[in-house]
């Protein structure tokens, strides 16, 4: 069964409520107007039949299958779809002989690849020829970073659309067409459609399941708050990954690595593994929390992360996800501090908020006579030729910035050693004779 936004089943005596109301044009298409606006490069290509290759890049119930098919019709080109979930090389030989044959009778072919990010490095190469000697044209979809999960020799072939979550003003347009579309059999407020729309956190294929579902269980075809607070109930009981419950699952298992829990930790990680979350969303997450949370005071554990991370890559599930859980583990029960993090944080503010200060002439690279003569890198100091390596006094900032300090090291881990160097090398500054700027 395909998992574009308003698909149809595989039962022709039936058609869910989304699959009906599956949009044919641009003007009964909902959302994305930051792309589909009129003078927009994909709005122009679409409405002047010039299609190029690109990734449709959003979370799930946006459209990206459905804007696909749509520019296939506008453009008159034979639409195919291959699940990278579902498909092979096998797969990928009969679409593109297919496309051979299209393209030998005078039609474009726009292959769309759902999910694209589960093809591995090989299987994306294989699409590089054709799409080169248009073949085809290639369209992928998928909910995750392309910039991390797609080939860059695909990437630098395709132009990447982020599209965005439905609003609640838009995601009640669809439910109101949906609503009117299920008769007069069923009633419903506004204020319900308004809070389906509110629950479907942006998804336009869960609002109308949401709805079409309460339908079904309206007692006397009229759907009450009651009713949907047990199809709301009902919905959240497992994890859905980019609704609410995926965000507040995440953001447990970040805090109890945070606060030292490993057990939580675990339980957290499994219960999102359930639930369908991609291991590799978490082994991103975990390289993050071991950079925010525990940072100079055990660097080890950026590296465990990385390591992790790249085990999920290549050996994919059971392995890689054990090897996740080492890493999550071992940042639960690693010392903590957030120093650099906020070091980081300082000095970008900093930076945002003032004006850009010039380089002092000391730090200057003199790379040509010009430059020497305009007293570029005079009078610098080389650190190595000075005593115990350091040259105390030096100043490395803008003038009106001298001792400025954002990196506070707490008192554990690797960082307390690190405390303890930068006092000491602060206290040979202070008794220099040598003081910049003084």
């Amino acid at each position: 069964m395909s998992n574009d936004l308003f698909a149809a089943t595989e039962d022709p005596g039936y058609q869910p409520l989304a699959a009906r109301l599956r949009p044919v044009d641009l003007e009964t298409y909902a959302g994305q107007t930051h792309v589909l606006a009129p003078g927009k490069p994909l709005r122009r290509a679409i409405d002047q039949r010039h299609l190029h290759s690109c990734i449709f890049w959003g979370p799930p119930g946006v459209g990206k299958t459905t804007l696909a098919r749509i520019a296939a019709q506008q453009a008159d080109a034979h639409f195919l779809q291959i699940s990278a979930v579902l498909s092979g090389v096998k797969e990928i030989r009969e679409a593109i002989a297919q496309a051979r044959q299209h393209k030998a009778s005078g039609k474009d072919t726009v292959l769309f690849v759902d999910e694209v990010h589960r093809f591995n490095k090989s299987q994306q190469d294989a699409f590089l020829p054709y799409v080169e000697d248009g073949t085809v044209i290639f369209i992928g979809a998928t909910t995750e970073n392309p910039s991390f999960e797609l080939n860059n020799a695909l990437l630098s072939r395709s132009r990447v659309y982020k599209l965005r979550s439905l609003d609640s003003g838009e995601l009640l347009g669809v439910l109101q067409r949906g609503a009117a579309l299920l008769g007069d059999d069923i009633q419903v407020s506004q204020a319900c459609l308004e809070l389906i729309a509110a629950q479907a956190d942006g998804d336009a294929r869960r609002a109308l399941n949401l709805l079409e579902l309460a339908a079904d269980l309206a007692d006397n075809g009229v759907i009450t708050e009651e009713t949907l607070a047990e199809v709301l109930q009902a919905s959240l009981r497992r994890f859905d990954k980019g609704g609410d419950l995926f965000y507040d699952q995440i953001s447990a298992l970040h805090k109890s690595v945070r606060g030292s829990a490993p057990d939580a930790a675990l339980y957290w990680f499994c219960r999102m593994l359930d639930g369908g979350c991609d291991p590799l969303y978490v082994a991103r997450r975990v390289v993050r929390m071991a950079s925010e949370d525990i940072g100079n005071a055990d660097p080890r554990a950026l590296t465990i992360s990385l390591d992790a991370w790249q085990v999920q890559e290549r050996l994919g599930s059971p392995e890689g996800e054990l090897a996740v859980a080492q890493a999550i583990v071992y940042l639960s029960c690693a010392a903590k501090s957030n120093a650099v993090y906020n070091a980081y944080n300082a000095a970008r503010s900093e930076i945002g908020a003032g004006d850009s200060e010039e380089v002092p002439l000391h730090l200057r690279n003199a790379s040509t006579n010009l430059m020497k003569d305009m007293d570029y890198g005079a009078e610098y100091r080389y650190a190595h030729d000075e005593e115990g390596g350091y040259a105390a006094g030096e100043n490395y900032f803008p003038e009106f910035l001298r001792d400025r300090q954002y990196y506070f090291p707490v008192d554990r881990g690797l960082e307390k050693k690190i405390q303890e160097k930068l006092d000491y090398l602060r206290a040979r500054d202070k008794s220099s004779t040598i003081r910049r700027y003084d």
